[in-house]
């Protein structure tokens, strides 16, 4: 998080004086260093304070003067040979009041840009406004190098005067404080795929919602802002309003502070659409199958919307002159099949809430989602009494926890997740104080160690590759409809259409709001956009495209009640998604400490003792969906449908609200959401025909012919086969009917062997199951033995080879992704990102690229050449052996979460030894040969990469063990 300030000089004439810059170790610079940069004495640099504020008498006109002369001040200044510029907002008083120093930053770096002076000076903001993560990302994203809190120090000393911190004095507080915005704006950051703080600055990744256009094109140039709102005027008034209470007219009594409640619920704080009386109403209807209480519970949602809460507040529905008989309307059982529950994980939320969402969704043909957590076997069984605990929509996250073959093909629709709705971009995380002994066997994981998904490019680079992977998953299991989540955002349209041409079945849009409350507070507040921009914005494209005809379309996002279910229709979409709202039926308070593993009420927690409060029942659930189904139904029959394909995107039933009471309101315009491109008839907008995913011309239909004896009898059968590159994901529907028959145990091992000869393509054995060897002589592409879940991979070059193996790169990137179990022998290089998010398989290959064994929680990894670099970055369990031939393995090896050792232990050494052998036996290896011929030299070369954590757990279970052995014992 270090950064430089000084002027920028021309990249492409470099000079000695380019180097000469002031380095801080930190974004955030306390009282003490801004004094030196302001008093700075060094030649070449010299520092200017000019004042952010405005004269309240003169209103809007004031602030937009003002900050007219901020920047004509600035930008004289800088051509006088300034080249620290600080904005402060400390010289307020009775007459002036702050700019907001967003404002003032983002409109001066844009003014120097337009004026040709950025890279001359560099941009300090001295302000009393930035308090939380976001306020710093978004300064420092609109340009600024360094940020003083100084208003957030001075409120740490108070604290520590009143005695509400204690036991740490002032250097130590801001120290504190500093570190946690340091983490936070990283993970913004690294969330968003950016790298260094240079990048991030200035790089303005945000979208408005609500400010006028004409004031963004201003101040915020080239920042996406779709439906107006507030502009400079609105702004001036309320900081105006603000500054009237800190200086009021005549003396009395010191007026509290806006008491807040963004985050936490308060009785007179922000208002927010679940609060204690409409929990109140939500959970008793359905305990109680009361319909009246039920409307007034949706009553209470619908006008708090119409507060302003939502942008589907802001539209009213157009009601038919002739309403349609509420008989002649599509029933309730219909309707509620196109319902789901949200993606959220067990772990996450308990085991009896999660199985309490399925079995309600099973019993009305709906669908619930296991999250990216996985899903224990147990729950594919039918219950005595026909009820099914099996989740129908299972996703594949960039996680892969516990994604076997065997949990692919009991899925109905598989679900690949590319954002996180509430935390777009980020990977779910679990603490480790939640990683319980069955959460840990479900997500092939270890008990204890906390777990993060890695970012979605670890696998996914382009369209192309999205496509793999949703080819992929339909070869998993050719019964099951593929879906693609993805988060509202500017351009999600262009994303979707995508999606669609890559021949997924589903697209879903998530909304910003919601979330189980286990990613960070500012991601849950700041991330995203609302559903009905993405969901306008998908529609509008897809149709345009004429892609709109052959993909469904979903949206989630605190869907509450029928009226949200009949505007998420009205704009485009078939299906509908709900989480927050389908976990307060089961219970859920919204105490809001999901994260801490405290719930009190039993739904996201994993402790034994508090999940015996747990109170849900499926009933309450279906319930729910039965009552969300009869308001549509309702509200359909006001508009004039019967059915709910009629109402899809029939945006003409929508107007926005003609008088909206709230001053800073009135510009809004959400008029380019309910637009719709002219096209032909006979262009759709609903989905009315079946992706083709071109099953029927796979490789893997001869092999199923040719293993009819195995899959039949269990008869061993083998097979010798030419493949090319146009072959990809062979092995895979092979593998899908294995595990239908057999469930996870699979066939006998070398069940079905088959040896080809050629170029495989794309995804080589992907998800393959035990029992089914695949030998191949010559190379693969990408994505070899993804997900691999018992299966067996060998791979070596032609015999008639001349090349050294050991040199040459024989399969692609992405080896083994998400492999669960089995075991890969690769003799050759392998590209990049090998093994990452390995959490069982056995491997062993002569060399990889990059990012090797990245965030791998479990298995065992052979390397017998040499590595890239960041080798172990977010390894939390398993354990690789990597000869290190040159002794500068540790330079390419992240050490974050990891030690090197040395192979002390001889059955250790012995099973190593054995690998290798074994490698040597199956692909007549020259370099295993070679290692096994002087073992006593290289096995002094072998090092051993031990994750942290998962040492941490072995020694614990190490020490419980003999303490088992001595009671048992000894007594």
């Amino acid at each position: 998080m270090s950064t430089a300030l000084g002027p920028e000089r021309n990249l492409l004439q470099p000079k000695p004086e380019s180097c000469r810059m002031i380095k801080i170790l930190s974004p955030i610079i306390d009282n003490d260093d801004l004094a030196k940069l302001r008093n700075i004495s060094l030649a070449g640099f010299r520092s200017v304070t000019l004042p952010m504020r405005f004269k309240t008498s003169e209103g809007g006109e004031g602030m937009r003067s003002a900050l007219k002369d901020l920047f004509e001040t600035a930008g004289a200044a800088i051509r006088s040979g300034a080249t620290i510029v600080i904005l402060s907002d400390r010289q307020v008083d009775n007459d002036y009041a702050p700019i907001p120093s967003l404002l003032a930053t983002s409109g001066l770096h844009h003014h120097l840009v337009r004026e040709g002076l950025r890279t001359k000076a560099t941009l300090i903001v001295e302000t009393g406004d930035a308090r939380e993560v976001h306020h710093y990302c978004l300064l420092i994203g609109y340009g600024a190098s360094a940020i003083n809190p100084y208003l957030a120090f001075e409120t740490l000393d108070d604290m520590i005067r009143q005695g509400l911190l204690t036991g740490i004095d002032h250097r130590k507080a801001v120290n504190h404080y500093t570190k946690a915005v340091k983490k936070g704006v990283l993970k913004v950051m690294s969330k968003m795929g950016i790298s260094t703080l240079q990048s991030y600055r200035g790089a303005q990744i945000f979208e408005a919602i609500g400010l006028d256009q004409k004031f963004v094109d201003t101040y915020f140039t080239n920042t996406p802002s779709r439906i107006g709102g507030v502009g400079l005027d609105e702004i001036a008034a309320e900081t105006i309003e603000r500054h009237r209470r800190a200086f009021p007219s005549r003396p009395m009594r010191l007026p509290d502070l806006d008491w807040g409640g963004h985050y936490q619920w308060r009785q007179d704080g922000e208002y927010h659409m679940y609060n204690p009386e409409t929990i109140h109403k939500l959970q008793y209807s359905t305990r109680t199958s009361n319909y009246k209480v039920f409307k007034e519970y949706s009553e209470l949602i619908n006008s708090a919307s119409a507060r302003l809460c939502t942008l589907r507040g802001l539209m009213e529905l157009k009601f038919a002159d002739n309403p349609v008989p509420i008989e002649e309307v599509e029933p309730v059982e219909s309707i509620m099949k196109r319902f789901a529950t949200g993606a959220m994980s067990f772990g996450s939320i308990s085991k009896e809430a999660h199985e309490t969402l399925a079995i309600a969704m099973n019993r009305i043909g709906g669908r619930s989602n296991t999250g990216e957590g996985g899903e224990d076997p147990a729950r594919y069984i039918p219950d005595p009494n026909g009820d099914s605990r099996c989740s129908a929509i299972k996703q594949v996250a960039s996680a892969r926890f516990g994604v076997t073959s065997q949990y692919l093909v009991s899925a109905n629709e598989l679900q690949i997740k590319m954002a996180q709705g509430a935390k777009p971009g980020e990977g779910g995380q679990l603490p480790g104080h939640k990683v319980d002994e069955v959460i840990a066997r479900v997500r092939y994981a270890t008990p204890g160690v906390g777990l993060i998904s890695p970012p979605p490019h670890h696998d996914i680079y382009s369209i192309e590759d999205l496509a793999q992977l949703i080819y992929d998953l339909k070869n998993s299991n050719p019964r099951a409809r593929i879906s693609v989540k993805l988060v509202a955002e500017v351009g999600v349209g262009t994303i979707a259409a995508g999606v669609a041409k890559a021949h997924s079945d589903v697209v879903l849009i998530s909304g910003d709001s919601g979330g189980t409350g286990a990613s960070p507070l500012t991601s849950i507040k700041h991330a995203g956009i609302p559903w009905e921009l993405g969901l306008a914005e998908t529609h509008q494209v897809l149709v345009q495209n004429n892609l709109r005809s052959r993909i469904i379309v979903q949206t989630d996002g605190q869907l509450k009640t029928g009226r949200d279910v009949v505007i998420a229709a009205l704009l485009g979409a078939e299906e509908y998604g709900f989480a927050t709202s389908a976990l307060i039926v089961s219970g859920c308070i919204m105490m809001r400490v999901c994260h801490l593993n405290t719930c009190p009420v039993g739904v996201a927690t994993q402790d034994p003792v508090l999940r015996e409060k747990f109170t849900g029942k499926p009933e309450h659930v279906v319930n729910y969906f039965r009552m969300i189904a009869e308001e549509v139904r309702e509200f359909m029959a006001k508009i004039g449908f019967r059915t709910i394909d009629e109402m899809v995107g029939r945006r003409d039933k929508l107007d926005t609200r003609k008088a909206i009471d709230h001053w800073k309101a009135t510009k809004l315009d959400l008029s380019p959401m309910l637009e719709m491109p002219e096209v032909p008839a006979h262009v759709h907008v609903r989905r009315v025909h079946q992706q083709d995913h071109g099953l029927d011309k796979a490789l893997d239909n001869l092999l199923l012919e040719l293993a009819k004896d195995a899959l039949e009898y269990k008869k061993p059968v083998e097979m010798q086969l030419p493949i090319r590159n146009a072959n990809r994901t062979v092995g895979t529907i092979l593998g899908s009917e294995v595990t239908r028959r057999y469930g996870a145990e699979g066939l006998p091992d070398d069940s079905i062997n088959i040896r080809f000869t050629g170029s495989a393509g794309q995804s080589f054995g992907a998800f393959l199951p035990k029992g089914i060897s695949l030998m191949l002589e010559g190379d693969a592409n990408d994505y070899f033995g993804k997900g691999l879940s018992g299966g067996k991979l060998v791979v070596f070059p032609p015999t008639a080879a001349t090349f050294k193996a050991e040199e040459n790169i024989i399969v692609g990137n992405v080896v083994l992704y998400g492999a669960t179990s089995g075991e890969a022998f690769i003799r050759g290089v392998a590209g990049e990102r090998f093994a990452v998010r390995n959490s069982g398989a056995i491997a062993v290959v002569e060399g990889i690229g990059d990012h090797g064994c990245e965030y791998m929680t479990g298995g065992r990894v052979i390397v017998l050449g040499r590595t890239g670099r960041n080798f172990a970055a977010g390894m939390s369990g398993g354990i690789a052996y990597i000869v290190d031939q040159d002794g500068d393995f540790a330079e390419r090896c992240n050490l974050e979460m990891v030690d090197l050792e040395s192979l002390e232990d001889a059955q250790e050494e012995q099973f190593v030894r054995d690998l290798i052998a074994r490698h040597m036996r199956l692909t007549n290896s020259a370099r295993a040969q070679h290692m096994l011929d002087d073992w006593a030299q290289y096995r002094e070369k072998l090092v051993k990469i031990m994750p942290l954590d998962y040492r941490r757990v072995l020694a614990e279970k190490k020490v419980q063990a003999a303490k088992t052995y001595v009671m048992v014992h000894h007594g």
